[in-house]
Parts: structure tokens; sequence; C-alpha cells
């Protein structure tokens, strides 16, 4: 019988493991930690019965992943709920941009830039099912649908602020922006609007949800239908040297490229091994998990019905921040994201004490203390939140990497998303799952389409595994 071997429990794995098991592989997941999941975990760190996702936290990408969706992951306990309001972005002067899962409602909200939005976004949301297919796979190949991707993919050439600039009002900029900025680049860099018009066009489709119970039950139903169907799993095993490894047909590495090039050592190709070794690393972020007697006293009553909000003023402030991180300074008022998911998950609060996740982009590896920073910017648009905070946890950068070996001084993204890394991967080549080593593959994060709980990584990294056995 085929056998294969996936160092690393994540999301991407996780997939990779299914997608094998599914096929008939005999299938051993083996994870350093002793819970699998990778940036899919949940706890409850501050209260019992409270909890807080411990990485990603909502899913616009995920829940209309391709691989996901046809698993059926419902039957073994994975459900989705969307908040009222995807995401609010707040401005000092108690005006916002609110997204809605509705292109026309979002637009109606907009102004007189909302037909700008319109534009934008009608199109490509109602066509998001088929250009699934192609963006959240790599980029360089034949498309399944050419004319959909291309009228797509124009704009997402673009740097950020370019497309922020063909919005009048300061809400539909700074709406944009926020989300641009999930890339962790500065703004004016070429294709930094294609990270922001992804997870918009997606979340148009198919909302910002999160995963009933937190996102812990993406990872336990891709666990349970692993072992349905024979998979093996096996935590606190930490791979550090090729002769740790099982024999095995296939071995795939959800882990970052250093990590790989320093398990396998010499058998790596020479220049495989130098881009791994010299893999570029992202800023990092430094997280910082609430309870919250009563909810956030937000200004923008938007935002106290929103799944996540978006804490960095007007986008000129916004993008001086991400330049800021990105040449290595903490700014004074860092981007801060906050999830608010126990409004479309209730069961995540304990009475009225409610969880609140958030995180700041900071430098890569910073060493400092971000909490003041965050704090501040949760008191800037709600006056009166210290005084509702009954207990805080704080992760920092170098607690996120310890958390997560992939996150290197806190780079949750696993790797800078420049040009390159965002288009080919850890190295500059049209197959980036493979390792030049026969049977091998990598399937993290690094590698396209990139970050995210959706899976897909890792089932292409399968699917190319499972097509080269066949020969």
């Amino acid at each position: 019988m085929t056998t294969a071997t996936v160092v690393g429990g994540g999301p991407n794995g996780l997939a990779a493991a299914v997608a094998l098991a599914r096929a008939g592989v005999r299938v051993t997941v083996l994870e350093a930690a002793e819970e699998v999941g990778g940036g899919t975990r949940t706890r409850a760190a501050l209260l019992p019965g409270l909890l807080h996702d411990q990485c990603s936290a909502t899913h616009p990408m995920a829940v209309g992943s391709p691989f996901l969706t046809e698993l059926g992951l419902e039957r073994y306990g994975l459900s989705w709920r969307t908040p009222e309001i995807d995401c609010v972005h707040p401005l000092d002067d108690g005006n916002a941009g609110v997204l809605y899962r509705s292109v026309e409602r979002t637009a109606a909200g907009l102004g007189r830039d909302g037909g700008r939005w319109r534009a934008l976004f009608e199109r490509p949301a109602a066509r998001y099912d088929a250009l699934a297919e192609d963006i959240l796979r790599p980029l360089l190949r034949i498309p399944h649908h050419p004319l959909t991707l291309a009228r797509f993919g124009i704009p997402t050439l673009l740097p950020g602020s370019a497309v922020a600039r063909l919005f009048r009002t300061e809400e539909a900029r700074a709406l944009f922006g926020g989300v641009a900025a999930h890339a962790f680049r500065p703004l004016h860099q070429p294709l930094t609007a294609a990270i922001g018009l992804g997870i918009l066009t997606a979340g148009h489709r198919h909302g910002w949800p999160v995963a009933v119970g937190g996102s812990q039950s993406i990872a336990n139903a891709l666990v349970a239908l692993l072992t349905e169907w024979g998979g093996k799993i096996e935590t606190g095993v930490r791979i550090e040297d090729a002769a740790q490894l099982p024999a095995s047909d296939v071995t795939i590495f959800d882990l970052a490229p250093d990590a790989v090039a320093g398990i396998l050592g010499d058998r790596l190709p020479a220049r495989i091994a130098h881009a791994y070794r010299r893999f570029r690393q992202g800023p990092g972020a430094f997280k910082v998990d609430f309870a919250v007697e009563g909810g956030v006293p937000w200004t923008n009553p938007h935002a106290r019905r929103a799944g996540t909000v978006h804490l960095a003023g007007p986008f000129a402030e916004l993008a001086a921040a991400e330049r800021d991180i990105h040449a290595g300074r903490l700014p004074r008022r860092p981007f801060v994201l906050v999830g608010q998911q126990y409004l479309a998950d209730p069961g995540r609060s304990v009475g009225d004490i409610h969880p609140l996740w958030t995180y700041a982009h900071v430098p890569h590896g910073y060493t400092g203390d971000a909490t003041p920073a965050i704090i501040a910017q949760i008191e800037r648009f709600a006056p009166g939140f210290r005084d509702r905070v009954i207990d805080r946890t704080v992760r920092t950068t170098t607690q996120l990497a310890a958390y997560n070996p992939n996150y290197v001084g806190g780079d949750i993204m696993t790797g800078a998303k420049d040009i390159r890394q965002l288009i080919f991967g850890p190295r500059t080549t049209l197959s980036p799952y493979t390792i030049g080593i026969p049977g091998m593959y990598i399937c993290s994060a690094a590698t396209p389409p990139g970050p995210g709980a959706h899976g897909m990584c890792g089932a292409n990294a399968a699917a190319l595994a499972l097509a080269r056995l066949r020969r």
C-alpha cells in the first residue's frame, strides 16, 4: 500500500493528509505540538468557556474553498455563522466605512463612491466560485476561466494605494485600505491590491464567517474525516532531522521553508536549500486577547454589530503605519485588527463577558510591548473600553513563533508577500510544492495561494504528489 507522512498538522497539512487518504494512501501526520490545528487552534485562556481563536479567526477564503466545500465537513461538526456586518473601519469624526456581504448594501453606504465600489466588486463577486478555481492555485498555469481571471487580475497588479485613490470618500479609501493591509506590505508597492481585492471579492460572495465553536472546529472536522479514511495523527513529535522521518512513498512538509532546509540538510539540492534559507520573512503580529464585560463601547454604532473592526484612522495614516513597520519602526498608532466573533457565535461568551480578539501589525521580531498602543487605538474609537476589561493575555512575536514555528519573528503570513514570493512561493519555479527530492513536497502557507484556513496549499501539493505517483 502507498504510504505518506505529513510533517505539520496545521490546516494545510491536514488538508494534504485528507486528500491523500481519500485517494487510498495510508497517511500519518506528525505534529510537534500536543494538539493539531496550527493557526486554527482555539483556547479558553482567560476564563472557562470564554473562547479565543489563537490565530486565524474570520474565514472569507475558507468558507468558499474549492477543497473544503467538496468534503462535506458539516457532517463532522463544522458550521459557519456570519455577523450582521462583516467589517467596519471607523474614523475620528464618528463616520465609518461599513462592509456588508452584499455589494449593493455596501455601495449604498459609501455615498458618491457607491458606483465605483459596485463596478469594482459586483461582477467578480458574482463569478467568485469560478474565479476561486484559479486564484487559489498557482497563478503561473493555464487558467480554467481565463477571461474571468483576466478581468479580476488586472487591478490586482496595482499598489493598494492606487486602488484606494479611485475612491473620493475617506470612508471608502479607508475600508479598502484596511483590507489591503492584511498583506503586511507597504501599500505603495505593486501587487499590494491583490490580497485586498481577493478578500473583499470572496467576502462579497460568501461573507466573513466564523466557525461555530472557534476555528479549531475546522481542524477537528478535518481530523474526523482523516480518521474515518484510515489516517493517523501523532502529536508531540518534533522532526528536526531527516533521520527521524519514517520511510514513505510521499512526504509533505507543512513547515516554513527554512525549517524544511534544516531537516533535510545536504539531501536538499543546493540551489533549493539556498532559496529556502534566503526566504524573506514579513513583519510580525503582536496579539492581545481580552475578556470584556458588556462588549466594546464603540462610538460608531455599526462597529457594535461588526465581526471585524479595523483601527487605523484615515488611509494616509494606515499607509504610513505600514511603511513604518516594514522599516522596523513601531508606529505610535499601529494598525490594529479587532475580532468580535462572539457576535456571530454567542456560545463563545460567558454571560455578559465577551472574548475580544486583537492584534497589531509590528516590525518583524519586535521585542517591545505593543499592548498600550493596542489599548490606545481601541480607546480612540471606543472611549471607556479600559474600564470594561476584566482580564487579558498577551502573545508577543516571540511567543507567536513558539506557538507555531512557521510564524518566524511573529510573521503570521509565513513569509513576506512581495511580488516574487506571492507569485512563486519559496523559490522561483513553476512547481512551488516540489523541493527537488523525489516524493517530497512543501505545502505550508509559504506556497501559493498563501495564508488562510482554506487548505488549498495542502490540497494542491497532495494533488501534485498523487499525479506523480500515478505516472
